[in-house]
This record gives structure tokens, sequence and C-alpha cells, in this order.
């Protein structure tokens, strides 16, 4: 069974996870606001993996014998002054995560729950791809400053990436 402590560390993971697919939802609203349904694809697929991580921690929870506790999920912010802005929120979202994960690690470590922190090594990991991944779009952004074309042809090329795994929101 997982320690007390830890078990509320992972608990505040999973809020932590979930916020970021709210922050992201919100996102999607934003560009689809704006017109911009590659930059919303893409924010999509990132909620999707956002949930992916919450269920993985509380699938691990479960299978360890730990008690899950869903807290309240903060408000994340609705707008943005442009498409940009957003991105650098998401990027310094994924390094706010990484900083969670890499403590969360840490506390595993410091309990020493080995399993936790070999569970805890594909978070890592995931994590140095998803601020890669993020801070792509930052520089691509920047770069197309001033060059509306740009921006378009960013969100055609956004809007090719697709999730791991569909939720399928329509009604069948």
């Amino acid at each position: 069974m997982i320690k007390t402590d830890l078990q509320q560390a992972f608990n505040k993971q999973i809020n932590e996870e979930l916020f970021s697919a709210y922050l992201y939802v919100s996102m999607v609203n934003y560009f689809e606001s704006q017109n911009l349904k590659g930059f919303a694809a893409w924010m999509r697929a990132q909620v999707v993996e956002e949930l992916i991580h919450a269920n993985k921690l509380i699938d691990y929870m479960l299978e360890r014998g730990g008690d899950v506790k869903l807290e309240a999920i903060g408000k994340p912010e609705s707008a943005w002054d442009n498409p940009l802005a957003a991105f650098e929120a998401a990027y310094a979202h994924e390094c706010h995560i990484s900083a969670c994960i890499n403590d969360l690690y840490s506390a595993s470590v410091k309990a020493g729950d080995h399993a936790a922190a070999i569970f805890l090594n594909w978070f890592v990991s995931e994590q140095v791809e998803e601020e890669a991944s993020a801070d792509d779009v930052v520089q691509r952004l920047k770069l197309s400053q001033g060059a509306p074309g740009a921006l378009f042809m960013l969100d055609r090329e956004l809007g090719a990436r697709v999730p791991p795994v569909t939720l399928n929101t329509a009604a069948d």
C-alpha cells in the first residue's frame, strides 16, 4: 500500500493534470473564437493527453491500494491577447507541471517508494516532450509575428496533430 503522505502528493498531481485539461479546454475555446481551427485542434489533442495523464495516476493509486480523492479544479484563464500569449501560457504551465512531477518523484524517493519512482519515470520523460512541444509552437509564433500568412500556415500544420486516443463527444 502506498503511504498516506505520498497518496496526498499523488492526489495533488491528479488535480494538477485535471486542471491542465481544463486549461487547455479553455484555450480550445479561445482559439475557436479566433477562428484558428488548427490551434484549437492542437489544444484538443493536448486535453486528451492531460486526461490520459490523470487516469494513469488514478489507476496507479488504485493499483497500490491508495485512496483517490478528487478536489475542486481551479478556474483557468479564458482569454489571451493573441495566439502567442496563449502558447506562452501553455509553455509556462508545462514548466509548472514538470516542477510538480519532479517534486512528486523526489517525494517518492524520500519515502523509499521505489515502485512509485519507477512509475514516475515515464512522467518525467513525458514532461520533456510536453515542454518542447509547447515551446516549439511559441518559437514558431515568434518567427511569424507580422506575417499573417505564416500564422495561417502554422494553423493548418497544427491542425494535423491527432490525439493519442479519441474522446467521442458526439451523441450516437
